[in-house]
Parts: C-alpha cells; structure tokens; sequence
C-alpha cells in the first residue's frame, strides 16, 4: 500500500500519518496474544500495518471502502493471515450484539457518522474489553462531559452510563492527510461493571432523546407529554428533585433511576 491514495470526502476520509500518534494510539489499546480485536475504517492501514504483526487471537477489519477493503483482505491471504479477517461493510450496520468473548476496538471513526456508531458500540457489544476511538475533539468533549454543563447532553447521559470515557490525547489537524479543519481526540472507553449497566436500555434510550430534544424546558413537563401513560407526580417525588430541573442537571445514573420508575 505505497501508491498515493485519495482520500474520499463521501465517506469522510482523513488519513493518519503520523508515526508517533500512531504508535500512541497502538499503546493505549494495551493489546495481548489472548486478544481478540476489530479496527473500524482501517483506510490505507496506518495502525492495521501495525496491529497485524501483533500477538492477538483475532484481527477483525470493518471497511466500507471498496478498495480498501479488497487491499486488506488480499494482503491477509497472500501473507496467510488466518487470524484476519476483513468486512466489506458499513460499520453502522454491523450486528454487534453478536460478537462472542471479550473484544477491544479500535478505530479513526469519521466524524459524520462516529456519535451513532459509539452509541450503537457501548450498548451493544455483549463484552466489551475496551475502546479505544479517534474522534472530532468537540464530540470527546461532549461525551466526557458533566451533568450541569453547558456540553453536557444525550450522548455524555447515554456513553457513561455503560462505559467510563477517559481523554487519550489530542490530535493537530497536520497529524492528517488531508488534514481536518478541527482537533481530534483520542477517547478511550472502559465498560462499567455489570452490575452498574442499566436494566432497560431500550427504555433508557427513549428516556434520554426524549428528555434532550427541549433541553431549555423543564424535564418534569417533558414527562408528561412524552409519558403520559406512564409519568406521575409521584414518580417525580421518588426522584427528589426540585419541578424546575432540566435534563442537563441529571445524571446518567439519575436517568437510569427515573428509567426504573417510569418502566417498572
């Protein structure tokens, strides 16, 4: 993979050259023969060239690039790889919840469809080790943001409340070819322990995009519209927190406690 590749606004490529972030992000992934571990949008293989000389049981390959994904998958055969294996395919689409063992992933995810692939990722994936993403700067932010903060909303509620989202480092646009116009942050997620995921995620879910589509309003009246079947008063008395409460002020283990009582 030596000829200059293009890379295609469509699919939203930016390509890492950069050795030194490389070898950082590689770190991070803190990857052992046992391992089994899938890389998202592996492009022209910056960080594949490295992850296939590593010891890892698998090596699973998620490109939706046709000529990428054909280059990867000719290069494990020809090498006689077994342990890789290559995906033709839209990571959006991946069915995650059929992964089997423990899985890191790792990947410079586009910033176009990266916020619905990390939701999809910590929720789905039955036994995530750990993450490890490339991600525009301001959604990391978002993401590891506080409740009570300006930056914080459906995402940050969403991600925390099945992983703990660390900053890695960040990313200069010239780490890039063709270089972004924003910062990229390397976010590392790390699941919660099992006891501390939430019971009903597909509940949680309408939970939380509903509470965030009028965060200016008052969750208590958002309730009721968005529930009233389900929401009362004394449901809002159980949660102990003052009618004038937005969403923003709740935590992610706040929206899995009003979760609880609303679908009980």
């Amino acid at each position: 993979m030596t000829e200059k590749i293009l890379a295609k606004k469509s699919l939203g490529q930016h390509f890492l050259k950069n050795e030194s972030v490389i070898s950082k992000i590689i770190e991070l992934g803190e990857i052992s023969e046992n391992d089994q571990v899938m890389e998202i949008g592996p492009g022209p293989g910056a960080l594949t060239s490295i992850l296939r000389t590593m010891p890892c049981q698998k090596l699973w390959l998620l490109e939706k690039d046709d000529v990428f994904a054909q280059k990867h998958a000719d290069y494990a055969e020809e090498n006689k790889l077994e342990h890789i294996r290559v995906f033709h395919i839209d990571a959006l689409t991946f069915p995650w919840k059929e992964l089997q063992g423990e899985w890191k992933i790792m990947g410079n995810l586009p910033y176009n469809v990266a916020s619905p692939m990390m939701w999809d990722i910590v929720s789905q994936v039955p036994n995530l080790s750990k993450a490890v993403f490339m991600i525009q700067k301001e959604v990391a932010e978002r993401i590891r943001a506080k409740e009570g903060s300006k930056t914080y909303g459906a995402l940050s509620a969403w991600i925390q409340s099945f992983c703990k989202a660390e900053k890695g480092f960040v990313i200069r646009p010239s780490a890039f070819t063709p270089p972004p116009k924003v910062d990229s942050e390397i976010i590392i997620f790390k699941p919660l322990p099992k006891e501390d995921l939430p019971k009903q995620p597909e509940q949680l879910a309408k939970l939380i995009k509903a509470a965030f589509q009028q965060r200016r309003k008052q969750l208590h009246g958002i309730l009721q519209k968005a529930f009233p079947e389900r929401y009362s008063e004394t449901i809002w008395d159980a949660l102990g927190m003052p009618k004038e409460t937005r969403a923003e002020m709740l935590s992610p283990k706040d929206f899995q406690h009003l979760c609880d009582l609303l679908f009980q």
